[in-house]
């Protein structure tokens, strides 16, 4: 088990209860975005929202392990849950009508991850 080397407590946080939804709920998804996110800050993800846009369809929730970037354009709506967000980012995603959440909301509505993407 990979042991988080970051000094952000929120992520740590995170880290943690990750891990620990992932054993209770027996649900996979919440261990592998923990194993994203405990990865080193050079090599955690970023992710433009062309690219989300390229890979989503209409109506879908997609969790991102890392940072939502603002280059490019969403053209349907969607959820989005992502570590941290660019303020570009979050205000095409809102005029698009979608939704902007944190990872921690989305494991709150959604304890066993069904019908969730990882993008990353």
């Amino acid at each position: 088990m990979k042991q988080p080397k970051s000094t952000n407590p929120e992520l740590v946080n995170l880290v943690r209860s990750l891990r620990k939804k992932a054993r209770q709920s027996e649900a996979k998804i919440w261990r592998v975005v923990a194993d994203y996110l405990s990865n080193s800050r050079r090599r955690r993800v970023t992710v433009n929202l062309s690219k989300i846009n390229r890979y989503t369809e209409n109506g879908q929730t997609v969790v991102i392990p890392g940072k939502v970037l603002g280059a490019g354009e969403i053209d349907h709506s969607l959820n989005v849950a992502a570590f941290v967000f660019s303020e570009q980012a979050r205000s095409k995603i809102l005029e698009s009508k979608g939704k902007c959440m944190s990872i921690p909301e989305l494991m709150d509505k959604n304890p066993k991850g069904s019908r969730v993407k990882i993008i990353g």
